[in-house]
C-alpha cells in the first residue's frame, strides 16, 4: 500500500507535463501576435494579374447590334450538362495567343485583362466588324491551391477573382495546431520565373506585403513546425519503452500492494 503516494505522484506529474505541452501548443497557434490596439498599412485592391499561357479566358462581347455580337461569344457556350459540364472559353495556347472570331490570332499573354480588352475593342472598331462594341473578359481557371499542415489541403477555385493568404488558408480549414506559423511558403509563377516567398502569419507585416493577394496558380505550403516533425520520430523510438516501462511499474505496484 506505500507505493500507492509515489504512484500518485508519478501520475501528478505525468499530467502537468502534457499540460505544459498543450500550453506552449496553444500559444504557438496564435496568430499576428497582437497585444494591443494598432492600425497597419494594407495593400489596397488586387495586384495586377497578368494572362499566362494555358490560361481559360471568358471573353464576352455586347453591342447595339446583338445579333452581330453573338458570333464572338460563342467560344464562351459550356459543353454538357450537370457534373459533365465542361466550361468553354478562349484558350492561351503555347505561343501566347487566342484565336478570336473576325480577328484571327490575338496576343494575349503578358497582357492585363484591361490591355487584352482594350485591344480586342479597337479591333473590333477599326475593322468596322461591331458598332459601339463592349468587351468583358474573366479567367476561368483562376485557382490556388492550398497544401501541407492545414485541415483540408485543397485546390481553391476563385470565381471573384480575388483572394487573399488567409481567406485561401480559411478555406483549407484554418492550419493545424502542427502548422508553423512563422513560415509559410508563397510559390508562385510568372512570366517563367518561379518565385518563393516566405510568410509570418505571427507578424502584421503580411497584411502590407505585395504577396498578401494571390495570383492564379499559387502554391501556398505550410510546413510542419518542430513539435510535429520531432514528435514524429520519438513516437516511434519512445513509445514501446515507454508503454513497457508503464507496464512494469503498474505490474510491480500490483506486487508490493499484497
Amino acid at each position: 500500500m506505500k507505493s500507492y503516494p509515489y504512484l500518485f505522484l508519478l501520475s501528478l506529474v505525468f499530467l502537468a507535463a502534457i499540460f505544459c505541452s498543450c500550453n506552449n501548443n496553444v500559444r504557438k497557434a496564435i496568430y499576428f501576435n497582437v497585444t494591443r490596439d494598432s492600425v497597419t498599412q494594407a495593400i489596397i485592391g488586387n495586384p495586377e494579374v497578368v494572362i499566362q499561357k494555358n490560361d481559360l479566358l471568358s471573353i464576352t462581347v455586347n453591342s447595339l447590334s446583338s445579333e452581330d455580337a453573338k458570333l464572338y461569344n460563342m467560344p464562351n457556350t459550356v459543353a454538357g450538362s450537370g457534373s459533365n459540364a465542361i466550361p468553354g472559353g478562349y484558350l492561351v495556347d503555347d505561343a501566347g495567343n487566342i484565336q478570336f472570331p473576325m480577328l484571327g490570332t490575338v496576343k494575349a499573354a503578358g497582357l492585363t485583362k484591361m490591355q487584352l480588352q482594350q485591344d480586342v475593342t479597337s479591333r473590333l472598331i477599326e475593322k468596322k466588324l461591331l458598332l459601339d462594341p463592349i468587351v468583358s473578359i474573366r479567367n476561368l481557371n483562376y485557382k490556388v491551391t492550398v497544401l501541407g499542415e492545414v485541415q483540408h489541403p485543397m485546390v481553391v477555385n476563385v470565381p471573384s477573382e480575388k483572394i487573399n493568404l488567409l481567406e485561401a488558408i480559411g478555406f483549407a480549414g484554418d492550419l493545424t495546431i502542427y502548422g508553423n506559423r512563422n513560415n509559410v511558403l508563397l510559390i508562385r509563377e510568372e512570366n517563367n520565373k518561379r518565385t518563393f516567398k516566405v510568410m509570418n502569419l505571427n507578424s502584421t507585416d503580411i497584411f502590407s506585403s505585395p504577396y498578401f493577394y494571390l495570383k492564379p496558380n499559387d502554391v501556398i505550403y505550410v510546413e510542419p513546425n518542430k513539435v510535429r516533425t520531432s514528435s514524429a520520430g520519438l513516437a516511434r523510438e519512445w513509445l514501446p519503452l515507454v508503454f513497457t516501462a508503464l507496464s512494469f511499474i503498474t505490474l510491480a505496484t500490483y506486487r508490493f500492494s499484497r
